[in-house]
């Protein structure tokens, strides 16, 4: 049995490291030829060496992106040249069936999963954290929209309202607005700041303040208008709070989108979109498995001379539309508010049923 496993798996293996290394050139090359266009800009700080090292930092978002469909690709032509040489043929006649193929297979799926999984939480966050603090070093700050990121923040006795407007090049917040509250809605407060260095002990260290102030009595109001070098405000809003709000939560570690979720709704904010994301980053990795059980039906196949084109054509389709109706089901589980693990794990369910549907079938027609 180690002979057959080492058979499959180094031929899988194989197939599925050279379908990711094409997609992988292929998208460098598009990701360069259009940085190209930025080079030279911002008084010639941003040059060749920047795009390329900017587009390197974006491989391995597309290794994460396209380890699915590369497992697809890659076990789909194993499968089926396998078939096509009668080679699984004889496999099947030495004792290898159907549940023992399907065990093995997931075996394989399974160490996927796993490198996805690295890729996707570890490795992906890191470099593309990296890539756009790099392009906003040489090609100016990073920013979202036309007021920049707004979050929200309840304490004890006290809620705010939070404006950043754009990442410095370090990662830190910059063109802060903080708008304070009281226990009964009313404003009381907006602090104005630069710069703010975002502190390990739960507070940001404001620079340039400039801070305004509602006193209230029995009889009047009063604006107290203050500035200030520098001044610490206690807060649980941590530096991947504000990049999510600036950028993409897919770019997120699982743990750090399930932490910004629990602050979202600890300060009353909808959740929905990223508790779908959270979801989408636990169910994703393990569409490997889905990939590698919608591969092995065409072990089970008789290709004819010159047929395996067209059968590998409809697998790699057939994994392109699972992929689309990860998508659709995001998007529709986002508006008619279903439950966001549902949304999440539906195509993968559905794919799976069917793959083992087909597997079941061909096992028993033959």
């Amino acid at each position: 049995m180690k002979t057959l496993r080492r058979l499959i798996y180094g031929e899988v293996l194989i197939a599925v490291s050279f379908v990711a290394l094409s997609f992988l050139a292929l998208f460098f090359f598009f990701d360069f030829v259009d940085e190209l266009q930025a080079v030279g800009k911002n008084n010639g700080q941003y040059q060749l060496k920047h795009a390329l090292t900017f587009v390197l930092l974006l491989v391995p978002s597309h290794l994460y992106e396209l380890l699915p469909i590369s497992v697809l690709i890659g076990t789909i032509f194993v499968m089926a040249r396998l078939a096509q040489s009668s080679e699984f043929t004889i496999l099947r006649t030495s004792g290898l069936g159907p549940t023992l193929a399907l065990r093995n297979l997931m075996g394989l799926g399974l160490a996927f999963v796993l490198l996805t999984f690295a890729v996707g939480d570890y490795l992906s966050p890191l470099c593309d954290r990296y890539g756009q603090l790099l392009k906003s070093r040489y090609m100016g700050q990073i920013t979202v929209g036309q007021t920049g990121a707004w979050l929200r923040e309840r304490q004890p006795e006290r809620s705010y309202a939070v404006n950043v407007t754009t990442l410095t090049p370090d990662g830190n917040p910059s063109g802060i607005r903080i708008f304070e509250f009281n226990a009964e809605g009313q404003w009381v407060a907006l602090t104005k700041a630069d710069v703010g260095l975002i502190a390990n002990d739960n507070a940001w260290e404001l620079h340039k303040v400039e801070r305004d102030e509602l006193l209230r009595d029995k009889s009047n109001s009063t604006l107290n208008r203050s500035y200030r070098d520098s001044w610490n405000w206690p807060t649980s809003i941590t530096s991947e709070m504000v990049s999510v709000a600036l950028l993409k939560p897919d770019r997120m570690g699982t743990i750090d989108l399930f932490q910004y979720i629990r602050h979202l709704s600890a300060n009353g904010q909808s959740t929905q979109r990223f508790e779908i994301e959270f979801w989408k980053k636990v169910f994703y990795p393990l569409s490997c498995l889905v990939m590698v059980v919608l591969a092995l039906p065409f072990a089970y196949l008789h290709f004819r001379s010159g047929n395996i084109a067209s059968h590998v054509f409809g697998g790699v389709l057939a994994g392109i539309s699972f992929f689309l109706l990860n998508n659709v089901f995001s998007y529709v589980g986002n508006i008619n508010s279903w439950a966001p693990w549902f949304a999440a794990a539906a195509p993968g369910l559905l794919y799976s049923m069917a793959s083992l549907a087909a597997f079941g079938w061909l096992v028993l027609r033959q």
